[in-house]
């Protein structure tokens, strides 16, 4: 079983226990109490607006690939340095297990910054986009090589539906066209194989071809 695969097979199985502690109707009650409060930034817009590079400074305590990366005690904190540096954004990673992030640091984060928070996690469900919405966030991320197109199609319109923007990840060809013919808005291209976890650094130079203007 490749990293990827390990790691959805997981996240379904968190999945399945939060749901069970919190119905999703109870959670949608706290996402829209959220979208009256405070309506998520406009992302695409956001990263457009600069005149130079818009950077997404990330929260990021491990990974599998490197193991631990930084003590970061407050996420808070770091965020709040980012947005200081100039970020245009920040991403916080939720997945406990493999980056050791929470939905408490997403929380933390969104509010205390000003500028839009990306959910960093590997999103299956529509469940998560709504945790992701009450927890403040206004983008999430959706991993083209952990989805169907049928799922990728499905969770962009859940992700509309609430009023946030996908930023969706491919790493080679096929995943780019396959998010170009999804009409995703946002699109990210990882260097990193997630099957393999080895990076090539020639990836966007040879995606960049395959996706929308």
């Amino acid at each position: 079983m490749s990293v990827l695969a390990e790691i959805v097979a997981k996240t379904r199985d968190d999945l399945h226990r939060r749901a069970q502690q919190q119905p999703e109707q109870v959670l949608r009650e706290l996402a829209h109490r959220r979208l009256q409060t405070q309506a998520p930034i406009d992302v695409a817009a956001h990263l457009r607006s600069p005149t130079d590079v818009a950077v997404i400074a990330e929260i990021k305590r491990r990974s599998p690939s490197a193991g631990a990366l930084a003590d970061i005690p407050s996420a808070a904190a770091a965020a709040l340095a980012y947005q200081a540096g100039g970020a245009s954004m920040v991403s916080v990673l939720t997945e406990p297990h493999w980056f050791a992030g929470s939905l408490a640091d997403l929380e933390e984060v969104s509010s205390q910054v000003d500028i839009p928070v990306l959910r960093k996690d590997f999103i299956v469900d529509e469940y998560q986009v709504i945790e992701a919405c009450a927890a403040g966030a206004d983008a999430v991320l959706l991993i083209v090589a952990a989805l169907s197109d049928e799922q990728l199609q499905s969770l962009l319109h859940q992700v509309s539906t609430w009023h946030l923007t996908a930023l969706v990840e491919v790493h080679d060809e096929a995943q780019a066209r396959r998010a170009a013919a999804a009409s995703a808005e946002v699109i990210g291209v990882n260097a990193r194989n997630l099957a393999s976890l080895d990076v090539d650094t020639d990836t966007f130079a040879r995606v960049v071809s395959h996706l929308p203007a």
